[in-house]
């Protein structure tokens, strides 16, 4: 027998480590996309495809409705992601000489 009289050293203290604490989600952000007059539909299509990983159809149906609307929800991610995100729609945007606006939002 060892300490307390219980096998194997046992104290009977129940002690929490730091890993069994719950972790929260990050908060989400909206990526949004605005329509404009210049901006092709097939570039906005090619942006959804490329830098959001939509389908050919779901990228076809988002710019529709920001065609329609105004604004769309391109994805929802955590803020560095959706940042980065809307960065790159930027960057691609000006590459091809086109005013496309992308914005970030809480969700």
């Amino acid at each position: 027998m060892t300490e307390l009289g219980r096998p194997g050293g046992d104290t009977g203290t129940v002690t929490r480590s730091d890993t069994e604490r719950k972790v929260r989600r990050p908060p989400l952000y909206k990526v949004l996309l605005h329509n404009d007059d210049y901006t092709t539909m097939e570039f906005v299509v090619h942006v959804l495809e490329t830098v959001f990983s939509h389908t050919s159809a779901s990228a076809t149906r988002i710019m529709l409705s920001i065609h329609h609307r105004g604004v769309g929800v391109a994805g929802v991610f955590p803020y560095e992601i959706a940042e980065t995100k809307a960065t790159k729609v930027m960057e691609l945007a000006r590459k091809a000489e086109y005013p496309l606006l992308c914005t970030v939002e809480p969700e």
